[in-house]
């Protein structure tokens, strides 16, 4: 089935499920947008555009083994940078980039691509703030073959499922008419696998002031293990675990409970994009389900996704942004959190 015949995408259970929750939520049942984002079938329909036949088709188009592990650099890489901004386009997103959808960066010889769309907010007074969503597109390449003779690792769930939910989020995004309130960033980044190289690049030199984004939401490795909670690693540091709790509360049908990081020894919180917006003063949280055995070796292939699990999660995410980007405050840093986290005199170390 491809994507133009899945009947307005999302079953009608799916659907009728998602509008009687927004229904309770913007009545009253914690927490209700205070804005343009839509009425409550409207935003159900919306979330109901992130479903598991969307999220297979990326994946197993960007994990293909033609796509050779997507390395940065390699020509599979920017194939699926391209891929992606004429998706965005095909969305009727704007280009960020002085016009264009990708922004090159060069680093330790390196020349490699960023890729990200926007959907413009609606509220005169907070357009000029934004959300983040964040995942990135790369893995490692072709490496050592394992037992089988497979040598490409395709990163099926590292990250081409978050990339895949991210591609969902703006296609959900851009379906709100009006828009949100404030305005909204689907950025897909390279060089993760070789240290954060993309979401560095962005955050230093970003399309929109770094001060006028008020949270990062990062998705990464969303396709495996629980079935019926994510990790939110962050959710500690700022309100938005708060409102993350409340929006998952208020939205039962989607079964995912959010938690605290249950790995502090791993230092995951340093090891993906989001650690970039962080320590710049960004709130924000990291959506993962952690590690498993096909964890960066060629068995990391899509046949083994829960991409049901992972729209779900990516539901639960467009709710959650949908709630920052309608509220009249910014998400507000823990100040203790705040002192830990974030390089103040930009000395501290990567």
């Amino acid at each position: 089935m491809t994507r133009s015949d899945r009947g307005r995408r999302g079953s009608a259970r799916i659907e009728q499920a998602l509008v009687v929750a927004a229904c309770a939520w913007l009545a009253g049942c914690s927490p209700a947008p205070s804005g343009t984002g839509g009425t409550a079938p409207e935003l159900a329909e919306a979330a109901a555009r992130i479903d598991e036949l969307g999220l297979l088709e990326t994946i197993q188009r960007i994990a293909h083994d033609s796509m050779r592990g997507r390395a940065t650099p390699s020509p599979e890489l920017e194939r699926t940078a391209n891929w992606i901004a004429e998706r965005f386009e095909a969305l009727g997103l704007e280009p960020p980039f002085d016009g264009s959808y990708l922004q090159w960066y060069e680093t330790q010889g390196v020349r490699a691509p960023n890729v990200a769309g926007l959907v413009r907010g609606s509220d005169p007074q907070l357009a000029d703030e934004y959300v983040v969503y964040s995942a990135h597109m790369d893995h490692v390449g072709v490496g050592r073959p394992d037992a089988s003779g497979d040598s490409v690792y395709n990163g099926a769930d590292d990250d081409a499922s978050g990339t895949a939910v991210v591609l969902e989020l703006a296609e959900a995004f851009g379906a709100l008419n009006p828009p949100t309130r404030r305005s909204t960033i689907f950025l897909l980044v390279s060089g993760e696998e070789q240290g954060l190289w993309g979401s560095r690049h962005f955050a230093t030199d970003p399309p929109v002031p770094l001060e006028a984004v008020v949270a990062n939401l990062n998705a990464d490795m969303l396709g495996r293990n629980w079935t019926d909670r994510v990790v939110a690693i962050g959710k500690e540091q700022s309100d938005l675990g708060e409102t993350l709790d409340a929006v998952a509360a208020a939205h039962p049908e989607l079964g995912i409970r959010p938690i605290e990081d249950p790995w502090p020894e791993e230092n995951f919180y340093r090891r993906s994009d989001h650690f970039n917006f962080a320590r710049r003063g960004v709130p924000v949280l990291f959506f993962f389900n952690g590690t498993h055995e096909d964890y960066h070796r060629p068995s990391d292939e899509a046949e083994l996704i829960d991409a049901e699990k992972a729209a779900r999660i990516g539901r639960l995410m467009f709710f959650l942004g949908v709630e920052v980007a309608e509220r009249d405050a910014r998400p507000r840093w823990d100040p203790e959190s705040y002192e830990q986290v974030v390089d103040i005199g930009g000395n501290r170390r990567e």
